[in-house]
């Protein structure tokens, strides 16, 4: 008989050690270290059962006699979830979605089996129960999932089961053999062949496992609900992320109204795509053109704010820039920025007072990304810049104009990539000009006036003359 034994797991990474270390030598983080007892495994039901469905099926392939010309992918009825994955979920594909919790993740999981016609699918849910799943859906179909308008609409090839023992899931699914499966959520899932309660390390790495297995012998595609830690990273910890073809994360404020699906991980498709929602009374609503969304919602004359022609993946984003640039009271000057890196906003204050001569050091500098995004792209510089002088003049600038550029040390004004398709995105949506890099060479575009800045006092004598 086997014998148990114990080893030491890192949270952060979740490699493991024979002994307590102080110091992860994987990941370098200090004080990550947790005891955990590991038994011999046992063989599962489940486990048999997918192993002695596939047995026949599993035989080596010569490279050259792989057709690779088509890719077998499932639509899940959203558009912008289709895109966001490549052009549909792929056949015996693991998908995880990861945010905090109320953002919308068990929301969008049943909304897509609801909107996906024809597409019989297992709802595993260990979170909640068939009641609970019942009234959320029926409030989705209400709101438009259905094209009928019933209340049931969309819910004759959804098969909800309450299940946390993820051997008696395997089997399910074995059996029916579903078009797709959903998990919510991996924390709650288990197996009897790990000796340690439900959510950690170890039996989070082997369900992970499990369903990947049975996913890509079985070609049926899966998506895994999985929560987040304080940090905002997928509890799992990393290694769960390592496991699964494809990583989508929720970001954006619960108490707000958008949310935006960003791609992390994905090994069928782009991982620089986007996809925004508006949370509803009747579920997520897809927002084919964000841009519209988050450009200003005041009227002119207000100080302290530009127009930002940014781009997340491939799609060109305008949104709006707000800062306030007050005397500071208590003698030291505050720096405060949200969805804006702190230390960025510091470098580009610092650059203003050494290149350009404006003495904000005795002022407090509040910074703003409108709608709630995150931005971390230099093109976004520009208009931060641009913004903090408005509100320092007390000037407001013409609500037709905006800004792409990267601001660097010297005060000069540098290019940024694709400066065409934000130009043509800025065009559409009706602003007069757009000031860039004049390091830029750009065809003209018809309906908007491209204006080019070569540094910092430049930029100050077209915007503030």
């Amino acid at each position: 008989m086997a014998k148990t034994k114990t080893v030491w797991y890192c949270t952060s990474c979740g490699n493991e050690y024979p002994q307590f270390l102080g110091r992860c030598p994987a990941c370098g983080e200090w004080n990550t270290m947790k005891e955990m007892t590991v038994e011999p495994k046992k063989a599962t039901a489940g486990a048999k059962g997918v192993a002695k469905a596939a047995s026949s099926e599993r035989k080596p392939l010569k490279l050259k006699e792989i057709d690779y010309s088509r890719e077998d992918r499932v639509s899940l009825g959203l558009p912008e979830v289709d895109r966001l994955l490549g052009g549909g979920m792929v056949r015996g594909s693991l998908v995880l979605i990861g945010g905090e919790p109320g953002i919308g993740k068990s929301t969008l999981s049943l909304q897509i089996p609801l909107c996906a016609k024809g597409l019989r699918t297992l709802y595993v849910t260990g979170e909640e129960s068939a009641r609970q799943v019942k009234m959320r859906a029926n409030r989705l179909s209400g709101g438009g999932a259905g094209a009928d308008g019933r209340e049931d609409a969309g819910q004759d090839n959804i098969n909800i089961y309450c299940e946390t023992l993820i051997d008696n899931v395997i089997a399910e699914a074995t059996e029916s053999r579903p078009g797709l499966m959903i998990v919510d959520s991996v924390q709650t899932m288990y197996t009897e062949s790990v000796d340690s309660t439900p959510g950690s390390v170890s039996q989070i790495k082997e369900v992970a496992a499990m369903l990947l297995r049975f996913a890509k012998e079985t070609g049926v595609p899966v998506i895994l609900i999985g929560h987040i830690t304080k940090d905002g990273y997928i509890a799992g910890p990393k290694i769960l992320e390592h496991i699964v073809d494809v990583v989508l994360q929720f970001e954006g404020e619960n108490r707000g109204s958008y949310r935006i699906l960003r791609s992390i991980k994905n090994r069928f498709g782009s991982t620089s795509e986007i996809a925004v929602f508006e949370m509803t009374g009747a579920g997520l609503r897809e927002v084919a053109n964000p841009s519209e969304l988050l450009i200003p919602m005041h009227g002119e004359g207000l100080s302290g704010t530009a127009i930002c022609a940014s781009l997340d993946g491939t799609r060109p984003l305008l949104f709006e820039v707000q800062a306030l640039v007050s005397t500071a009271v208590y003698g030291t000057a505050q720096r405060s920025a949200t969805g804006f890196d702190t230390r960025r906003l510091n470098m580009l204050l610092a650059v203003l007072e050494k290149r350009a001569g404006f003495h904000l050091g005795a002022k407090d500098v509040f910074l703003n990304m409108a709608g709630g995004l995150k931005v971390s792209e230099p093109a976004a510089d520009l208009a931060v810049v641009a913004a903090v002088l408005s509100s320092n003049f007390d000037f407001a600038l013409p609500s037709d104009i905006c800004l792409a550029g990267e601001v660097g040390l010297s005060g000069e004004i540098r290019p940024v990539p694709q400066t065409d398709r934000r130009v043509a995105e800025a065009a559409r949506l009706g602003f007069k000009k757009i000031y860039v890099s004049s390091f830029e060479k750009l065809p003209s575009q018809e309906g908007i006036k491209t204006v080019r800045v070569a540094d910092i006092p430049e930029l100050v004598k077209k915007l503030f003359k």
